[in-house]
């Protein structure tokens, strides 16, 4: 298990928290909002083909204004997702990390998906991250969060597993394993 290589310091809102990686960088976590979908832009463009398709299971040359926008507007219902932006002036500020929860229509799950930019991997964001998820999952009510994770991405499937996940093969494509969690009333953190 990778230990925190950060402190987070709670900044007065829900889901805001400033957050200082050991080597000094400052991050700010908040939730996605509708004028992030520039940035968003921006910061994928600064990603490997690699960490591109470990995200999205299939390769991207580009983020389309129109998919930046739909990532970047969720309504906090249906839908929850997060960010680690630079603490830096906004118009050169970059994001870090993503992590999403969109709950199903059809039941009381959502699916998961994370990305933690190379920058600033190895540091326990991705964790962090999937603990916010998993919070809010809980305070949401949802019996489960589960999400699909390419059988290669073996850090992120150790994270996983070790945060109580089950793993197991997908129905959706060779190569794809589904993660599974079960969130209960006195579920451990």
């Amino acid at each position: 298990m990778t230990q925190p290589r950060f402190s987070a310091i709670p900044l007065g809102r829900p889901w805001c928290q400033a957050i200082q990686l050991s080597d000094g960088r400052r991050l700010l976590m908040r939730p996605i909002q509708p004028a992030d979908a520039k940035r968003l832009q921006r910061s994928f463009q600064t990603l490997t083909p690699q960490e591109i398709r470990m995200r999205f299971m299939h390769p991207m040359t580009e983020l389309s204004a129109e998919f930046a926008q739909r990532l970047c507007t969720v309504d906090g219902h249906s839908a929850f997702a997060l960010i680690l932006v630079e603490a830096k002036p906004p118009a050169k500020a970059l994001i870090a990390a993503v992590g999403r929860l969109a709950v199903d229509e059809d039941g009381p799950e959502g699916e998961f998906a994370i990305i933690v930019s190379r920058e600033v991997q190895r540091q326990g964001l991705g964790r962090y991250l999937m603990q916010q998820l998993i919070d809010w999952a809980r305070e949401r009510g949802l019996q489960a969060i589960y999400g699909f994770i390419l059988s290669e991405n073996r850090p992120m499937l150790a994270l996983l597993k070790s945060m109580g996940f089950t793993l197991g093969p997908s129905d959706e494509d060779i190569g794809i394993e589904l993660a599974q969690l079960r969130l209960d009333a006195t579920g451990t953190r």
